[in-house]
């Protein structure tokens, strides 16, 4: 592929962990702007063939795929997926995370290595199996789902927090390689966002937030995607490396910060 004049109809948006919470809310976004979507799952099947189901009753165009990111196998199976189903991977949402709450006394290789896969070196594959036919296309978006946490950790999440600001370093990295071919990348920071699969530890900040954050609610899972849709967007050509934090004002406020560390001490 010389060059790509309509990029929708040349290729689609994959989304990793897109079965439920900010996932699934950019796969249904992305389907709205046009794309066609891979609907990317590692063990929740059910969840993202409900999310593939709300996007072909909404007129849109889906699929899911399955598998564990962190295998190089499964990257190939899934992008094969998506290429024989509706062409190249010109969207690649990164967004599949875990996270293993752990004091540094605490935190054993076994809790430390899956969470840096997942977060870090999953991507880095996804990325690294993307790249190419990006550039033949001369067309590609990568948008990274990192973390607030990455600038604001919190206690006994230093593997989630360094897998974090690693993703959004390497984002940087690999912009400086593809910039001059049209590939953008680019790093989405979500704040405090309501999802019900956080541990209970951030159950209890989420529940705080209209005491902490200066927008008095916690974020929704749309609030990112709609910030993923214009990263994923032609409008965005001349925005790439950055990191756009979404967190009501969190980050920008310092009482806020020091009431989030004291509700995080407490929990």
């Amino acid at each position: 592929m010389a060059g790509t004049q309509d990029p929708q109809q040349d290729g689609c948006a994959l989304v990793t962990g897109a079965g439920r919470g900010i996932g699934a809310a950019c796969a249904r976004g992305l389907a709205a702007d046009g794309w066609r979507v891979v609907v990317h799952y590692n063990s929740n099947a059910a969840g993202a063939e409900e999310v593939a189901s709300q996007i072909r009753a909404a007129g849109g165009e889906a699929i899911t795929a399955g598998g564990d990111l962190t295998q190089q196998d499964a990257v190939v199976r899934v992008f094969e997926t998506a290429e024989e189903a509706f062409g190249s991977v010109l969207v690649l949402v990164n967004n599949a995370g875990t996270t293993a709450l752990r004091t540094l006394g605490a935190m054993k290789d076994e809790h430390w290595e899956p969470v840096l896969d997942v977060n870090l070196t999953a991507p880095f594959r996804t990325i690294r199996r993307a790249v190419p036919r990006m550039l033949r296309a001369r067309w590609g978006r990568i948008v990274n789902i990192g973390s607030l946490s990455s600038e604001m950790p919190v206690a006994g999440q230093s593997s989630y927090t360094a897998s974090k600001g690693g993703l959004e370093a390497l984002g940087r990295a690999v912009t400086a390689e593809v910039a001059r071919r049209g590939v953008t990348v680019n790093t989405v920071m979500p704040g405090l966002v309501e999802a019900d699969y956080h541990p209970e530890q951030f159950q209890q900040i989420i529940a705080a937030a209209p005491n902490i954050v200066p927008a008095k609610r916690a974020g929704t899972p749309e609030d990112v995607a709609a910030c993923v849709r214009f990263l994923a967007s032609a409008g965005a050509a001349y925005v790439n490396g950055i990191v756009l934090t979404v967190d009501g004002g969190l980050s920008a406020s310092p009482i806020p910060i020091a009431m989030l560390s004291a509700v995080t001490s407490e929990s």
